[in-house]
C-alpha cells in the first residue's frame, strides 16, 4: 500500500508541477524567448529527449521542476534571450507558472462541486434540538451567516476555519435576518474531546443545501476559491506570528502520508468515487497553495523574481545579474534547509511514541 500512496503522490505532484512549468514555458514561447530546457523533477536526470531547441528532462525527485531560458540568469546577447525582452513580458513569464496553478485550482473546484451531491450554503436550516446552545445564545433558523469573529464568510469553509481555530467556543456572528443585518455578540457552542485529546466544538445546527446547477457551481467555486486562498494567507500570517510551530508544517513526506489517509479510505468501506473526490479536494488545496506561495517575495521563488522586475521598471535599471543570482541562491539554500527540517519532523510524526 505504501507504494500505491507514493505513486498517487507522484501523480498529484507531477500534475501540479507540469501545469506550473507549462505556464512559464507557454508564456516564454509566446514572447519568442529561447527555452533551453524544460525539466520535471529535480536531481539526477533519469530521462532526456530533445525536440527543436529545447531539451526535455525528467528528474529523479518529483518535488519540483524548472524552465531554463536563455539569458535568465546571465547577460546573454542572444536577441531571443529572456534578459533582452521588455520588463512587462518578463513579468508575465515569471508569474505565468503560479497563475496556471491557480487556474488549475479553480477548474478542479468546478469539477469537485459539479460531482457533489449538493452545495452547502451558509444559511441555518434547523437545529439538532430545540435547546441547541447556539440557538439559545441568539442564532435563528433562516439566519444567513455573513461574518464570524469579523471574518467575511464566502462559503461554509470560512465558518469551519473559524471553528477550528476556536479558543473559547464563543463567537461573534453577523447574519442577515429577514433582510436586515444583525450582530450576535456571543454565540456559544458546547465542547467535546476529540480523538487526539484536544477540545472541539459540537456544531448543533444544519445549513440549507442548494441544488447543483451550472450557475450555483460557478458561484460556489468562485467563492470557495477566494476562501481557500485567503485561508492560506491567514495561515501564513499565523505562522509568522508564532501561532504555529515549524513541526506543524508538512513537506513531501507529510503530504504523501496525508494522501495515504485519503487513498486508504477505500479499504474502510468508502466508495472509490468519494475517495477520488476527496483526493481532488486535497489537490485543490495543494495547487492553490503552490500558486500563492510561489508569488511570495522570497528569494528563489517567482515572487522575488517578479519583485526585482517591478523594481527595475520603477528605477528603469535592472539589478546586476550576478547580484540577483546570489540572492536567489541564498534563498534556495534556506528553502532547502527548511524543507529538510520539515521532512525530519514529518518522519518523526510517522513513528509516534
Amino acid at each position: 500500500m505504501v507504494v500505491l500512496y507514493i505513486l498517487v503522490a507522484i501523480i498529484v505532484f507531477g500534475i501540479i508541477i507540469i501545469i506550473h512549468e507549462a505556464g512559464h514555458f507557454t508564456a516564454a514561447k509566446s514572447f519568442g524567448v529561447k527555452v533551453n530546457e524544460f525539466s520535471i523533477g529535480m536531481g539526477p536526470k533519469i530521462l532526456k529527449w530533445g525536440r527543436g531547441e529545447t531539451k526535455y528532462c525528467l528528474g529523479l525527485l518529483p518535488i519540483g521542476g524548472y524552465v531554463s531560458m536563455e539569458g535568465e540568469d546571465d547577460a546573454s546577447t542572444d536577441p531571443r534571450a529572456f534578459n533582452r525582452k521588455p520588463a512587462w513580458q518578463r513579468l508575465i513569464i515569471i508569474c505565468a507558472g503560479a497563475f496556471m496553478n491557480l487556474v488549475l485550482g479553480f477548474l478542479l473546484l468546478i469539477i469537485a462541486t459539479s460531482f457533489s451531491d449538493g452545495i452547502t450554503s451558509t444559511k441555518v436550516a434547523e437545529f439538532y434540538t430545540d435547546d441547541a446552545v447556539s440557538h439559545l445564545s441568539g442564532l435563528e433558523v433562516g439566519d444567513e451567516i455573513v461574518r464570524v469573529n469579523g471574518l467575511r464568510v464566502f462559503c461554509d469553509t470560512d465558518i469551519s476555519y473559524q471553528f477550528q481555530i476556536d479558543r473559547d467556543r464563543t463567537f461573534e456572528f453577523e447574519v442577515i435576518r429577514n433582510g436586515q443585518r444583525v450582530t450576535l455578540p456571543a454565540v456559544h457552542f458546547d465542547g467535546r474531546e476529540t480523538d487526539d485529546g484536544s477540545s472541539g466544538l459540537i456544531i448543533d445546527f444544519f445549513v440549507v443545501g442548494e441544488k447543483v446547477t451550472p450557475a450555483s457551481v460557478l458561484s460556489y467555486s468562485g467563492r470557495k476559491f477566494v476562501s481557500v486562498g485567503r485561508m492560506i494567507w491567514l495561515t501564513l500570517f499565523d505562522l509568522l506570528r508564532g501561532n504555529y510551530k515549524i513541526n506543524d508544517l508538512s513537506g513531501p513526506v507529510g503530504i504523501v502520508n496525508a494522501i495515504g489517509d485519503v487513498v486508504g479510505e477505500t479499504s474502510e468501506g468508502v466508495a472509490v468515487g468519494d475517495m477520488l473526490l476527496d483526493l481532488v479536494n486535497f489537490m485543490i488545496f495543494i495547487t492553490i497553495n503552490v500558486g500563492i506561495f510561489n508569488l511570495l517575495p522570497i528569494p528563489a521563488l517567482d515572487g522575488a523574481r517578479a519583485l526585482f522586475i517591478i523594481i527595475e521598471m520603477i528605477r528603469r535599471k535592472p539589478l546586476k545579474p550576478e547580484v540577483e543570482g546570489m540572492i536567489h541562491f541564498a534563498g534556495f539554500v534556506i528553502l532547502m534547509g527548511l524543507m529538510l527540517v520539515v521532512t525530519v519532523f514529518d518522519i518523526i510524526k510517522l513513528f509516534p511514541r
